[in-house]
């Protein structure tokens, strides 16, 4: 039998069967010798011991996997920020985006509570965030708005759900899938930040083939496990730049004759995106060589 795997805890995997329903699973010892461990979005054969338990004999090949958190073969990332309260820590969602580009994981972005905050505000977030490679949506778990749109994106996917704590994203999962009954985190009101509610990352079946998956809250992400020449391949908005700067290699920092800072400077590059790149570019020239 083929499934999937849709949580991992203590030792024991649950394996969603399409129309079989979910088998309490133990990985087999060869998986120990070859140093495999199954993930939470693995594909896996299994041979049936009971009604609902039995063994993964084997982890069918990875389209991808993410360390943090550790999942395997997702095809989208649904990030959700708050428009407001708390407003969107913008360095932390572009390394949140360099991390997905990285791995060549689409993004849907949502801005979530849009009921919260005036027209002018939403537009602000359009106008950083509409080139730089995302499909973008603003929503409202609260008022139910645009749910069937974010629906319909993930219809088919295998999508992962990230986001930092206080930013609506359990209240989302509730609204995409009532089954999933996330447990709602209460807002400090003291610190406007969430507490951490989710402790382990599960999928939950959206229909046979569609599944999201909620991940432990973060509140913060160093993207620092490649060298800063790479940086610039993961802000989109800056390819079409590619090649139009004086100097070969050029890495758009302190270079003359760079065309992606005239292009921030003409506005056709957001300049909060490009404050995001200068101060990762620096964080990675100076992280320490071990």
């Amino acid at each position: 039998m083929q499934g999937k795997i849709v949580k991992g805890i203590a030792g024991f995997y649950y394996v969603h069967v399409v129309e079989s329903g979910v088998y309490e699973c133990k990985a087999k010892g060869i998986f120990r010798k070859e140093r495999l461990k199954p993930l939470v979005g693995d594909d896996v054969e299994i041979e049936r011991l009971s009604e609902d338990e039995g063994n993964i004999t084997k982890i069918l090949p990875r389209k991808n996997e993410l360390i943090r958190p550790a999942v395997a073969n997702i095809d989208q990332a649904l990030v959700v920020f708050a428009a407001a309260k708390p407003d969107p820590h913008f360095n932390l969602l572009d390394r949140f985006l360099v991390m997905m580009e990285r791995k060549e994981i689409p993004v849907i972005l949502c801005f979530n509570k849009e009921d919260i905050v005036s027209a002018e505000e939403l537009q602000k977030l359009k106008n950083i965030y509409s080139d730089c490679g995302c499909s973008l949506v603003f929503a409202s778990a609260r008022e139910a708005t645009n749910i069937q749109q974010i629906k319909n994106l993930l219809k088919g996917k295998t999508t992962v759900i990230a986001g930092p704590s206080g930013v609506g994203k359990s209240s989302l999962i509730n609204l995409l899938q009532p089954e999933a009954k996330m447990e709602t985190g209460s807002i400090s009101k003291k610190i406007e930040r969430g507490k951490h509610t989710t402790r382990h990352s599960e999928l939950f079946p959206l229909d046979e083939n569609s599944y999201i998956m909620d991940t432990p809250g973060f509140s913060s992400l160093y993207v620092n496990d490649f060298e800063k020449e790479e940086l610039k391949y993961y802000f989109p908005e800056f390819e079409p730049y590619e090649g139009s700067c004086k100097f070969n290699g050029c890495d758009h920092i302190h270079e003359p004759g760079c065309a992606v800072k005239a292009a921030v400077e003409q506005g056709r590059i957001h300049p909060v995106r490009y404050e995001n790149y200068t101060e990762m570019y620096e964080e990675l020239k100076n992280k320490r060589r071990y």
